[in-house]
């Protein structure tokens, strides 16, 4: 019977994807508890924002060609760059969904801690686990304040790659690239920032996950 069921569980996934605490609910009956599951979330954060800082340099690496009047195709280059652009919107969607993720778990997790205090008879025992508890809340209190401020810094040079690739569609000549020096400056500050709170983020990240696998 309990086969059974754990199938129509699994073959309920697809459809629960979507529905946050149906889908931790499941993979709770399946055997994987909150615990591991906040931390599969966060590694999968923390491997978003990974990707995503690799995306964004690739992205200036490609507009930093554009901007260099070196004799190349600019038709091609432009092309590459739109690319890298368009895949640094994506980046930064799945970061956000990511995000998500972990916002959700989190609340599912530490509310079942929170009721699971009521119910200890051992004052010593309880003391230790509030301990444990607070000390999870503060760390990830921090985490997620860095994930936020890290994700934010992504809206800036992905407004300036939209309105780079929409001048050069029209303007693709060497002229129009000349007057990008100033814009091309801005945008590497930007993505530099960017990557530095990434770095800060995914810090964070493996010090959590640490912090949870060590008090498992």
């Amino acid at each position: 019977m309990r086969i059974i069921s754990t199938v129509l569980v699994l073959a309920a996934l697809p459809t629960l994807s979507g529905c946050g605490s149906a889908m931790i609910q499941a993979k709770e009956y399946m055997g994987i508890p909150k615990r591991e599951q906040m931390v599969a979330r966060v590694t999968d954060a923390r491997d978003s924002q990974s990707q995503a800082k690799e995306q964004f340099k690739s992205a200036l690496e490609e507009f930093m060609s554009v901007t260099k009047v070196d004799g190349g195709d600019l038709e091609v280059k432009y092309k590459r760059f739109k690319s890298e652009a368009e895949a640094s919107e994506g980046a930064a969607k799945t970061v956000n969904t990511r995000i998500a993720d972990v916002e959700r778990v989190a609340t599912a997790l530490f509310s079942e801690w929170e009721k699971e205090m009521t119910q200890y008879s051992s004052a010593a025992m309880k003391a230790s686990a509030q301990t444990d508890l607070d000390a999870t809340k503060a760390q990830y209190t921090r985490l997620l304040s860095s994930m936020k401020s890290a994700a934010s810094k992504m809206e800036k040079p992905l407004a300036n790659f939209r309105d780079q690739v929409m001048f050069l569609k029209h303007k693709l000549n060497a002229r129009a690239i000349a007057g990008l020096e100033g814009t091309a400056r801005e945008i590497s500050s930007d993505v530099d920032r960017l990557i530095a709170e990434m770095n800060a983020s995914i810090d964070e990240a493996n010090a959590f996950i640490n912090q949870m696998q060590a008090t498992k």
